[in-house]
């Protein structure tokens, strides 16, 4: 069976982030994440790891990569951080329905076969820089001051230019044909659409939310 990776992130009325933020914390208050046994350690794994390559040119399949053991062991590190809780997925639920239609300004989404598009930037961008972005590991739901405020840190996050850039773009390449089957996937959209996104929602006085999923 296949699945589908999802990120997508979406700009907010403050007054609907709010509400629903209300609305999580009465019905079930959450317990932090990082919290977790075994994310520190994890972390630290990752970081002695961040500098290598875990993956490696495939020799059959042009443009193409192989996935070595602990790009999986990466992988399965990253999706185990998300709360999957019965009110937690009522609550990504409900957010969803609040996004902007496709297309809008306020939007980003990208999708991928096989593949968790945030663990792909994750990768590519290592353990302290996605601790910068927003929430947790691509999961957040911020109303505007929230977002003006990490808005700065998401941007040094972010903001990638020259070797940096090309060197994230060929590691988002890795992950999707190693890991995942999508060669095609615009890695450069899955740098820049987060932070206009952010940037959308800082001007226009909105909330922000993002979600990582699999269908």
């Amino acid at each position: 069976m296949s699945v589908t990776g999802v990120w997508v992130i979406g700009a907010l009325a403050d007054e609907k982030i709010k509400d629903l933020l209300r609305t999580a914390v009465r019905a079930h208050p959450p317990k932090p994440v990082a919290a977790q046994a075994g994310v520190l350690e994890g972390l630290a794994w990752w970081r002695s790891k961040a500098a290598e390559s875990l993956f490696v040119m495939s020799r059959t399949a042009p443009d193409s990569w192989v996935a070595a053991e602990d790009a999986s062991r990466l992988s399965e590190f990253i999706d185990g951080c998300y709360d999957d809780s019965d009110p937690v997925e009522a609550l990504r639920d409900a957010v969803m329905d609040q996004f902007p239609p496709e297309g809008d300004e306020g939007l980003f989404t990208a999708v991928a076969r096989k593949a968790s598009p945030f663990s792909a930037l994750a990768y590519a961008l290592g353990p302290d820089a996605v601790l910068r972005l927003p929430g947790w590991f691509g999961d957040f739901l911020l109303d505007a001051e929230q977002v003006r405020a990490r808005l700065p840190a998401a941007e040094e996050a972010l903001t990638l230019t020259g070797a940096r850039r090309q060197h994230a773009v060929e590691r988002i390449r890795a992950w999707m044909t190693g890991l995942g089957d999508a060669p095609d996937h615009d890695a450069d959209e899955l740098i820049d659409g987060p932070l206009r996104v952010l940037r959308h929602a800082a001007r226009s006085g909105q909330g922000a939310a993002g979600q990582v999923r699999w269908y």
